[in-house]
């Protein structure tokens, strides 16, 4: 998932460049939700790693 948002994330900056700003707008939302998501299920998963006490 990750390299979903880092895609995204390229794909904005190529776009930003060149100047296609729907393309580069789009993109960026998109990375920072996939960036999001990534971040919360990995609090989540590191939360439940330390309660299960492994």
């Amino acid at each position: 998932m990750l390299t979903w948002s880092a895609t995204f994330l390229v794909i904005a900056i190529v776009a930003a460049i060149f100047g296609f700003g729907g393309i580069a707008a789009a993109s960026t939302g998109i990375a920072q939700v996939l960036f999001i998501l990534f971040f919360l299920l990995f609090c989540v998963t590191l939360i439940a790693q330390f309660l299960r006490g492994r």
